[in-house]
């Protein structure tokens, strides 16, 4: 594992048990799989706060940043 993916790796651990599953499965799943263009997104995403982002992924709350969509898309396909 790299250092990169090591550090996002840390970065899902939320201590939220719904979002720890979501995101550290995505890791595990989804994230080879998530284009280049789209990481940054990622790891902007995982700088919101644990309850917008748990609104998010769960589609309670519409992002206010479209790059967003496709990334919550592909966390939520990775389940």
């Amino acid at each position: 594992m790299d250092a990169e993916r090591a550090r996002l790796t840390w970065a899902c651990r939320r201590g939220m048990l719904e979002l720890d599953l979501l995101l550290e499965g995505f890791m595990e799943r989804g994230y080879d799989a998530l284009p280049e263009a789209q990481r940054p997104a990622f790891e902007r995403l995982l700088e919101t706060g644990d309850q917008q982002l748990l609104g998010l992924l769960l589609g309670h709350e519409e992002p206010d940043e479209k790059e967003f969509i496709p990334v919550i898309a592909a966390i939520r396909a990775s389940t």
